[in-house]
């Protein structure tokens, strides 16, 4: 059977589907391969929701008589998606392991894009051999740094499967980092909304979690976070803005209010005391940056007041944030105080912002009463 005897007998057994099997066709039979893969896409995110084997006989049936024709990056993420309707991870994975050798044969120049493209894909089919995983990501990071001018999509799929592999060994840090990167390399409106409300509520837990990870303001300004409001998980949300401000408080409440919700999570409940400890933390950070630079040798027990802990826990505190180089200062014993002549920048939110307008209006009214003040006492010099 033909391409085209093919492409006509889906017309005829999918009658719903005709108008895009005679589109194909015809430009198949023009031999406008640029449009013909532009065409495919879109037929290809029409029918990736069908069950069965749709897309893998289209593939053996249609577009093998003309794959390396088209743009091969456009081949190797047809291959993919392809490969995701294979039953069985081998079937896939050799599957996969035959579009390399046909890229390979053609000779082009840029072919080491869509290999890495499909090699990434064969990563996570893997992903249970960690072993084997984590040396297929290690080659292919070594391949992105050596090329330039990469496609995004070859980052963002490179990123996703790296982000997979570190979610499986519960590594949250690394996860959150390599999911943004992803994210930073795709469009949030092609994504759809049950994988945006997954994929927001994986990097919460992650951040919070995340071993080196204090600063939230990234996330919570990302669009993909919103995908949280309106749903079961909102409170995930509310979560992230309690510890971005460092709210103690509103952390306390939302764990009543929400206390079967976090239980459900596994992850939560073994680390409740490092979930604390890192708020406590967060807190301290917020009280540093509320003070304005000349005045932040702080009282101990102001500490205290405000994390409800003891003067040797808040001392504890200030040693963990000091080793974690979230801050810099020096902490006085004798007189129950501690002077910080640094602490972490960080992405602010609104009321955080706010706050640091307040304190630039204010230096800006100290300025301008110390000109006054200088020109009232020294009128002469001025003038001259």
């Amino acid at each position: 059977m033909t391409a085209l005897q093919y492409l006509d007998s889906l017309r005829v057994s999918n009658p719903e589907m005709a108008e895009w099997y005679i589109q194909l066709a015809d430009l198949y039979q023009r031999k406008l391969w640029h449009q013909l893969s532009l065409k495919l896409e879109q037929f290809v995110a029409h029918s990736v929701s069908q069950a069965g084997n749709v897309l893998i006989q289209l593939y053996h049936n249609f577009i093998t008589e003309f794959e390396t024709k088209i743009n091969l990056l456009k081949l190797a993420q047809f291959a993919v998606v392809v490969s995701r309707q294979y039953p069985e991870k081998e079937a896939a994975i050799s599957y996969l392991e035959g579009i390399i050798e046909k890229l390979l044969s053609t000779k082009e120049q840029r072919v080491e894009e869509p290999i890495l493209y499909i090699k990434t894909q064969i990563a996570l089919f893997k992903i249970e051999d960690q072993n084997e995983c984590k040396r297929l990501l290690e080659e292919g990071k070594s391949t992105l740094d050596s090329m330039t001018d990469i496609d995004p999509s070859v980052y963002a799929n490179y990123y996703w499967v790296s982000s997979q592999y570190h979610k499986s060994r519960k590594e949250y840090a690394e996860f959150y980092r390599n999911a943004l990167l992803y994210l930073a390399y795709t469009s949030v409106e092609s994504l759809s909304d049950a994988f945006k409300q997954e994929l927001a509520f994986d990097l919460s837990i992650s951040a919070l979690l995340g071993d080196d990870i204090y600063n939230f303001g990234e996330l919570i300004a990302h669009p993909i976070i919103k995908s949280l409001m309106g749903t079961k998980v909102e409170w995930m949300y509310h979560l992230l803005q309690a510890f971005s401000a460092g709210d103690l408080v509103h952390y306390q409440e939302l764990c009543h209010m929400h206390n079967t919700d976090l239980n459900a999570q596994p992850g939560l409940v073994e680390n409740e005391k490092k979930l604390l400890e890192k708020i406590n933390i967060l807190c301290l950070m917020e009280i540093i940056f509320s003070r304005a630079a000349e005045n932040r040798t702080i009282p101990l027990d102001n500490i205290a007041e405000r994390t409800k802990l003891s003067i040797q826990d808040v001392e504890h505190l200030l040693m963990k944030s000091l080793s974690a180089h979230l801050i810099e200062g020096i902490i006085d014993q004798v007189n129950g105080a501690v002077h910080v002549s640094w602490v972490q920048p960080r992405v602010l939110g609104i009321q955080q912002i706010q706050s640091m307008r307040n304190r630039l209006d204010n230096w800006v009214d100290k300025v301008h009463t110390a000109l006054l003040s200088v020109e009232s006492e020294a009128p002469d010099f001025i003038s001259e």
